[in-house]
């Protein structure tokens, strides 16, 4: 798992035994590392879980945001994607701190 993943052994055990949360980007590499799709390290299942969908025909205000969105995405590259999530995550640990502090 260590030379698949580049992730230490130590961290691996950490993660193992609940001491520290993996992020997104690290289970991709250990579900990659071990050959499996990402959602089997979520899902207990015998079976591949239903794919759920959006119900895009409210016509609601966010189902148009999302819309939005799902457009303007698949046309953003990859350098630009990992910036707004990068930002995104940011904010959310800014939010996060404050709503704890409170």
């Amino acid at each position: 798992m260590e030379r698949k993943t580049g992730l230490l052994r130590c961290y691996t055990s950490r993660v193992e035994n609940g001491h520290t949360i993996p992020s997104i980007e690290t289970l991709e590499k250990m579900a990659r590392a071990l050959e499996v799709p990402l959602y089997q390290l979520f899902y207990d299942g015998s079976e591949k879980p239903p794919i759920l969908k959006m119900n895009d025909t409210s016509g609601g205000k966010d189902s148009q945001t999302l819309r939005r969105f799902r457009t303007l995405l698949s046309r953003t590259d990859e350098r630009d994607l990992k910036l707004l999530l990068f930002i995104a995550q940011r904010m959310s640990q800014k939010k996060n701190r404050r709503t704890k502090t409170k």
